[in-house]
């Protein structure tokens, strides 16, 4: 795979969405040349584009894009962009993404793909439509050094295995003064569900293979209404509200079980409500040789448990504790202070994507993963809309299509 670039000129970059996603895929393009080998072409970083002029101004500024814009459509024709990462409200993505690939530009999409199923497959069929362009789902926590390490486990010594059980709590919409905005509109399965549990319910494909089944489904809204805000939000953000409310369309807590393809079954807990976790995602996996558990509290650790032998001592065996270091997957190049116990953000993952990212367009071998596909993408909605059909109807089993 190579790059609509000359053979001597710059990857450009832009990046469409400037709020607090987007200021971190800006931040994770810069800080990309800076990590791991071999070294990257030279990149430009071209423009920011928001809805906001101001907002796309000071990111463009502050990240050292060389100007910013409010209409998406610039871009389509300025030959100067080559990657464009899109990173606006999930209903936008399908129009942008058609539109830049068949531009001819390399497209990362923020997660969840897309608002909806249909527009999720209709932006699959777009990438497979373009087979000498790069496109990428935005699964930042792929790159957890912690959470790659356990995958390796999975694969390599704690064998087949029996549960999964996650969680991802976060109490970003605890309080009813939070402004309305587009994350809380959209029917039920599009609100805690859609937002933060398509990052878990990835990881839990990720780390332990397909899922065949969902069961057991249910969805609870507490906050029933939110306050218009006056002017521009972003993010979680708070902001001076009108007296105007609008009801919420969607999910404050989600809780599904669902099956591997292996016979496994996975526990999953989902809220945007949950006080005291404000950004709060662990999960444990036991398998036949042992298990493992990592929390996003301690992001640079994990525990691991190991009975590898039938001695009845190792029955007896606690978790031991695991730093992160040069040793897992990220650490060595990936960090100023590659060393154990020098402890890393999710800041650091949006530079391990951008990076792997800019490796496929370059075409690049033998460096870091490829990021999640298209398909990927449109997997996590095929089973977010699994788990909606399954609250549907009372917590029903529902059959998944296979994924490959």
């Amino acid at each position: 795979m190579t790059t609509s670039t000359s053979n001597t000129g710059p990857i450009g970059v832009a990046v469409i969405g400037a709020g607090m996603a987007g200021r971190a895929h800006c931040a994770g393009y810069r800080s990309a040349p800076t990590l791991f080998d071999p070294p990257l072409p030279p990149l430009r970083y071209v423009a920011v584009i928001d809805a906001d002029a101001a907002v796309a101004a000071d990111a463009a500024t502050r990240y050292g894009f060389e100007r910013s814009g409010t209409d998406w459509r610039e871009l389509l024709t300025d030959d100067s962009v080559h990657v464009v990462s899109i990173v606006v409200a999930n209903a936008l993505h399908r129009e942008i993404a058609e539109a830049l690939l068949d531009a001819g530009k390399h497209v990362l999409s923020e997660k969840p793909l897309a608002d909806t199923i249909e527009n999720a497959r209709a932006m699959a069929d777009a990438a497979a439509a373009h087979p000498d362009l790069v496109t990428g789902t935005a699964f930042v926590y792929r790159r957890q050094p912690a959470v790659a390490a356990i995958k390796n486990l999975v694969g390599q010594r704690l064998g087949e295995v029996s549960h999964f059980n996650g969680r991802y709590w976060c109490d970003y919409a605890n309080s009813p003064l939070t402004p309305m905005a587009w994350r809380y509109q959209g029917g039920p399965g599009t609100g805690a569900l859609n937002d933060i549990g398509s990052h878990l319910i990835d990881l839990a494909e990720f780390v332990c293979g397909p899922m065949t089944h969902v069961s057991g489904a249910s969805f609870t809204t507490l906050v029933k209404e939110r306050f218009v805000a006056k002017g521009t939000t972003y993010g979680h953000s708070r902001a001076e509200l009108t007296e105007e409310k609008k009801a919420v369309e969607n999910d404050d807590v989600a809780t599904f079980t669902a099956t591997f393809a292996n016979g496994a079954v996975g526990t999953f807990s989902i809220s945007r409500i949950a006080p005291g976790h404000a950004n709060s995602m662990a999960f444990d996996v036991f398998a036949q040789h042992g298990a493992a558990k990592w929390d996003m509290d301690r992001p640079a650790e994990f525990s691991v448990v190991l009975n590898e032998s039938d001695d009845a001592l190792a029955a007896y065996n606690g978790y031991n504790q695991v730093l992160v270091g040069p040793a897992h997957p990220y650490l060595k190049g990936g960090v100023p202070m590659d060393f154990p116990g020098v402890s890393y953000g999710v800041g650091d993952l949006f530079g391990f994507q951008a990076r792997a990212f800019l490796e496929q367009v370059a075409g690049i071998e033998g460096g870091l993963p490829p990021v999640a596909s298209f398909a990927d993408g449109l997997r996590d909605l095929e089973i977010i809309n699994a788990v909606i059909s399954s609250a549907a109807a009372g917590g029903a089993t529902v059959e998944l299509p296979s994924h490959h």
